[in-house]
């Protein structure tokens, strides 16, 4: 920001005088050069003061108003920078943290009627649908399965027992992923895991095939449910398998 100019008093003050000082001396020669003529020169004197102070007392005053608005903001001046200094500076607010979506229920049929109730695995041989749910009643997952097609299977209550990353079928034609044993059949465990595969590699059914009894007693799933399960269901969660 510029500075105001500055006002020289002392030069202002030099002029003013040198102004009335030359109308002085012109009202006494004036009235000097022709005595006769006093009358008239005291009136042309008059007239040349009546002339000349108003703009005296005017520039006196322009002066004097200049003085006084320099002073004062040279004393604003201070005080406007500390009142800056000491104001504090706004605190910029953080952004808002995106807040973590609340989770949906699984699309797809409610689980059946008395079905149990707390956090469970409920398998349903008539539908081939497995459901998770959670302890409040929200399902966290539901998908088509393939039971057994033998009747091997007895609807009632059960839980889990034991967890095997990688298993072999009971006959040893194939092997299967992510396995969560939950009940005995006639000859070997029953519990959930992946599509087996022969032991040349083909899977034993397709995905698409999911929904029809296909398997000798155990439950078949898509390897992605399989391993949602195996990390969803640890050792003695409630198993509840319906007709």
């Amino acid at each position: 920001m510029a500075s105001p100019p500055r006002v020289h008093l002392g030069r202002i003050a030099m002029l003013v005088g040198a102004v009335a000082l030359t109308a002085t001396v012109s009202a006494v020669s004036l009235v000097q050069a022709d005595p006769a003529a006093s009358a008239g020169s005291s009136r042309t004197g008059a007239a040349v003061v009546e002339t000349v102070s108003p703009a005296v007392t005017a520039a006196t005053a322009r002066v004097e108003a200049a003085a006084t608005k320099q002073a004062t903001a040279k004393q604003a001046a201070p005080r406007a920078t500390a009142a800056a200094k000491s104001k504090p500076a706004a605190k910029s607010q953080p952004a808002p943290k995106d807040q973590p979506a609340a989770k949906k229920p699984a699309a797809g049929p409610p689980p059946p009627q008395g079905s149990g109730e707390g956090r469970r695995i409920v398998f349903d041989q008539s539908d081939q649908r497995v459901w998770l749910i959670e302890a409040d009643e929200t399902v966290d997952r539901t998908y088509l399965v393939s039971g057994s097609r033998f009747d091997n299977l007895q609807p009632g209550s059960y839980s889990v027992t034991s967890r095997q990353r990688h298993a072999t079928s009971f006959d040893y034609t194939g092997s299967m992923e992510y396995f969560v044993r939950f009940a005995t059949g006639w000859s070997a465990p029953i519990g959930f895991h992946s599509i087996p595969v022969y032991n040349n590699g083909k899977p034993e059914q397709t995905e698409e095939q999911l929904g029809e009894p296909l398997s000798a007693g155990c439950v078949r799933q898509k390897k992605s449910d399989a391993k949602y399960l195996w990390d969803w269901a640890p050792d003695g969660t409630p198993v509840i398998v319906t007709a």
